[in-house]
């Protein structure tokens, strides 16, 4: 019999687990950095291509398109095809995708390109989580590795601004794109210290319905919320976008209920541990994708920082998300419930953001009073909830089910950027444009920080609503009475691999 991924005993075992852990966490951090390496480079490309104003934001939206609308497909791809092949196939897709891109001549050809990263993406990323959850079976390792992957993903985004910055000024462009094949190339290699898992094949009756509704469902609902934030959230365009993706999720829901081989069980989504790290998650990434988004905004037109200084500056954010995922959610690993690690990391965070309220356009020392302390918060809150949440969200799962929920935890990552960017952005703008009515239009300066304070008070309190949610669901499932032999809420379940109901 082959033996399963994550059962090698001994230092020899140990030590090639590690090193998987490594290959697996660039893989991750390549598509982390996709979602924002090409804004700062899109000026450039823009103007390269003869791209329109009205239709740049397709370099964005395109991934953003693929990847949100796929991932539960590929998510259900890699399980049944096994993990480790489909993250290798997902690397070489990825990698050819990007050699399209940065060889792209025309807009055309630089959105397909773009699209082709999101649907490789949407198979590589469910493939990667899942790895590490079959790869570390143990509660304390598996805490680690989380840590370690949590933290390489979530610092990925402020990196992917240092790195736009640096590679649009110094090289060209293209090279946003380029990057990506020498790390894929280096993952690709080191793939070979994966131990192999067991496809799963192809489930009996395949939920087809499932498979349409739910990208068509996600596919919609993304691309309403980019739309929003150019035409605004009441436009008939965008309400009909958004209310036509609801529809097809509900539908989706009602399918999968029914479905006797469903895409996306629905026990994944109605367990308490996991529904609770969801929520977390995606008020993390609202308020987080928005914070990104400010930040370059504020330092480039405001502080008139370069687009490698605004990206360097990010770098404080980047170490001090992974300081909190490998060095603090680890320590307080086993000291604190991961409920209270959760709400004190959104708390965190939402501090972070209302330290950055307090600017204004005449404000001085703004990097040592304003923009430091904001980054470490926000760095350190993102963190270590994440380290936290992504064990969460994956716990107590069969190995069939590993890449499915993967999909699910991905799904509302994307899902937490692609709104708070729009929400915030939008939000931004309107409160600047009332500040100007109120001021006159001499006053643009001080105008657009307001927007940008706005928006932040607003994140603030998403992130502080997310820390009460997750206070109540933690309530409600300790309320719930549990059946003889239950083991955190699952009946019959084992914990550490003890039999049931030890």
């Amino acid at each position: 019999m082959r033996k399963q991924i994550g059962t090698g005993a001994g230092p020899d075992g140990a030590r090639t687990r590690w090193w998987a852990l490594g290959v697996v966490s660039l893989a991750q951090l390549m598509v982390v950095l996709d979602v924002t390496i090409v804004n700062i480079a899109l000026p450039s490309a823009q103007a390269e291509l003869g791209i329109g104003d009205a239709e740049r934001h397709w370099v964005i939206t395109a991934y953003a398109l693929a990847l949100g609308g796929l991932l539960l497909l590929g998510g259900r791809i890699a399980g049944a095809i096994g993990h480790r092949r489909a993250f290798a196939v997902g690397l070489v897709g990825f990698a050819a995708a990007s050699v399209a891109g940065g060889a792209a001549g025309n807009a055309a050809g630089l959105f397909a390109a773009r699209a082709g990263q999101g649907v490789f993406a949407a198979l590589l990323a469910p493939a990667a989580l899942s790895l590490v959850i079959l790869t570390f079976p143990d509660g304390r390792e598996r805490g680690r590795a989380f840590g370690v992957f949590a933290g390489v993903g979530a610092a990925g985004a402020a990196l992917g601004l240092v790195a736009g910055g640096l590679l649009t000024e110094y090289a060209d462009w293209r090279w946003c794109l380029y990057i990506n094949i020498p790390m894929a190339l280096v993952t690709l290699a080191g793939t070979v210290l994966i131990p192999r898992d067991r496809p799963g094949g192809v489930p009996h009756g395949l939920d087809l319905p499932g498979v349409l509704l739910s990208t068509a469902g996600l596919g919609v609902l993304v691309h309403g919320f980019t739309e929003a934030e150019p035409r605004g959230w009441s436009d008939p365009g965008v309400l009909g976008l958004l209310l036509l993706g609801a529809l097809l999720l509900g539908l989706f829901v009602l399918v999968e209920a029914r479905s006797r081989s469903p895409l996306l069980p629905l026990r994944i989504l109605a367990d308490r541990v996991r529904g609770g790290a969801f929520v977390a998650v995606l008020a993390m990434y609202i308020a987080m994708f928005g914070f990104y988004l400010f930040l370059s905004y504020y330092t480039q037109m405001i502080l008139g920082y370069s687009p490698v200084e605004a990206g360097l500056t990010l770098l404080i954010n980047a170490l001090a998300t992974t300081v909190g995922a490998m060095v603090i959610a680890q320590r307080a690993r086993g000291r604190t419930g991961p409920d209270v690690l959760i709400t004190g990391s959104l708390l965190a965070a939402a501090a972070g953001m209302l330290v950055l309220t307090r600017v204004t356009a005449d404000s001085s020392q703004v990097l040592v009073v304003f923009l430091a302390p904001a980054m470490v918060l926000t760095g350190l809150g993102l963190g270590c909830l994440l380290a936290v949440a992504t064990e969460r969200a994956t716990a107590g799962l069969a190995p069939a089910e590993a890449g499915v929920a993967s999909a699910a935890y991905n799904t509302v990552q994307q899902m937490g950027a692609a709104f708070g960017t729009a929400l915030l952005n939008s939000i931004a703008a309107g409160a600047t444009a009332s500040y100007l009515r109120e001021h006159g239009p001499g006053a643009v300066r001080a105008g657009t920080v307001h927007g940008y304070t706005t928006a932040l008070w607003v994140a603030a309190g998403i992130l502080v609503g997310g820390a009460l949610l997750t206070v109540l669901i933690a309530r409600g499932r300790r309320a719930e009475p549990r059946a003889v032999g239950a083991v955190d809420g699952r009946p019959g379940g084992a914990v550490d691999g003890g039999a049931p109901g030890e």
